[in-house]
């Protein structure tokens, strides 16, 4: 009866010890999991009417966009610095109950002029709106590239959704403010284009659309440009980290303009572990090239005390992991000048929507374009359960 009991010792042992050794792995997975974004799906666009007005604003110049899950709205903010009407952003219906847009899918249906602290609107070249996210306090926090030209310096603000009024101002670290004698700071309407807040709103990130110029080049035809990311922690309102992120060259194919822009105009949140997609926007010469990212902050490195990255050894930094999802030159679709973008609400099929929006430049030949699109998402859970059993689902 001996060696059975041994063996009846064995079992309870072994039945104890896997259950643990399953438990952490799926922890230690957890720890490193993150969403994986495993399809997008175009579902429609709308271009709002040339010459648009509402309420006695010119609609334009829309560069930013950001969702309101609780009133299932979007609101919008316009680049105008002043000149046509005040700075403003608006608020728009998206209507994607059928799961795709539709042309006429896409009205405003407010206005709402930002005010300072002192409750006056900004005053002309002040300020030059570009990103915009909303929180659950019933307020938006703007960012506005500045004037590097004018030695005006980019801010991040918040704002009341209801009164338009400046709550808050997160401080910007010297390293990105213009200098007197250019050798230093952002570059002149290449600043502060994004801007995002993670899920559960404890922090915040903006991003450079090209390098500061101590860190090296702007981006030209089949050059790439060193972009900063900053994160802030929304509880302390102080910037606490930075990160490299590198943007793709683009060729200059048949570009007989001589204009080249390109850079990083947008990112999102996609939850609160670093993981964001990322829009690039080129000019090529034929049309805008437009590229969406799944970005990875895990394992770059912090930069915030780096003031120079060409007084250091650069190739040494890592920048966060990008991965491209969609090349938007591959849709029937002929784009605009697309720099925002904005995770929407889930469609009929449970699946989570995305939107693009395009800035017109207040151009008569360019348009407000909207763009949607339908993300296939895996949760950390399915990916953990991937890893345990490699052959599921194949």
């Amino acid at each position: 009866m001996q060696p059975i009991k041994k063996i009846l010792n064995w079992r309870r042992i072994i039945y104890f010890i896997i259950p643990i050794i399953i438990i952490s792995l799926c922890w230690s997975n957890l720890a490193s999991a993150s969403v994986n974004i495993t399809q997008i799906q175009f579902i429609g666009q709308a271009t709002l009417p040339k010459g648009l007005n509402f309420q006695k604003t010119p609609v334009g110049g829309l560069s930013g966009i950001t969702y309101d899950a609780k009133k299932d709205l979007f609101y919008v903010i316009s680049d105008d610095r002043s000149e046509k009407a005040p700075a403003r952003f608006y608020t728009l219906k998206i209507d994607l109950s059928t799961g795709s847009l539709k042309n006429n899918g896409v009205v405003p249906i407010a206005v709402t002029t930002l005010l300072n602290e002192n409750g006056n609107t900004f005053a002309r070249a002040t300020s030059d709106t570009e990103g915009i996210a909303y929180t659950s306090k019933n307020t938006v926090f703007i960012s506005s590239e500045g004037d590097a030209k004018e030695l005006v310096n980019p801010f991040i603000k918040e704002f009341s959704l209801s009164t338009g009024k400046v709550i808050s101002t997160l401080p910007i670290p010297n390293k990105f403010l213009p200098a007197k004698n250019g050798q230093s700071g952002i570059r002149d309407n290449l600043a502060f284009e994004s801007l995002t807040v993670t899920p559960n709103e404890a922090k915040l990130f903006t991003a450079t659309e090209n390098a500061l110029i101590q860190d090296g080049v702007e981006a030209q035809p089949n050059i790439a440009t060193s972009c900063r990311i900053i994160q802030y922690n929304l509880q302390t309102q102080q910037p606490e980290k930075e990160y490299l992120y590198q943007t793709e060259p683009i060729s200059s194919f048949l570009n007989f303009t001589g204009k080249f822009a390109s850079g990083l105009p947008d990112i999102v949140a996609l939850d609160d572990s670093g993981n964001f997609l990322s829009l690039e926007r080129s000019f090529t010469g034929l049309g805008f090239a437009i590229l969406l990212f799944q970005v990875s902050l895990d394992g770059a490195d912090d930069i915030q005390q780096i003031d120079s990255l060409l007084k250091i050894n650069s190739q040494q930094v890592k920048p966060v992991r990008k991965k491209l999802l969609l090349d938007l030159r591959g849709l029937d679709v002929l784009l605009d000048n697309i720099e925002g973008l904005t995770l929407g609400p889930k469609l009929p099929d449970g699946q989570r929507s995305l939107i693009l929006i395009s800035d017109n430049n207040f151009n008569s030949l360019q348009r407000t374009q909207i763009l949607a699109f339908k993300l296939k998402i895996e949760s950390p859970w399915m990916r953990i359960f991937r890893r345990l059993i490699p052959n599921f689902n194949r």
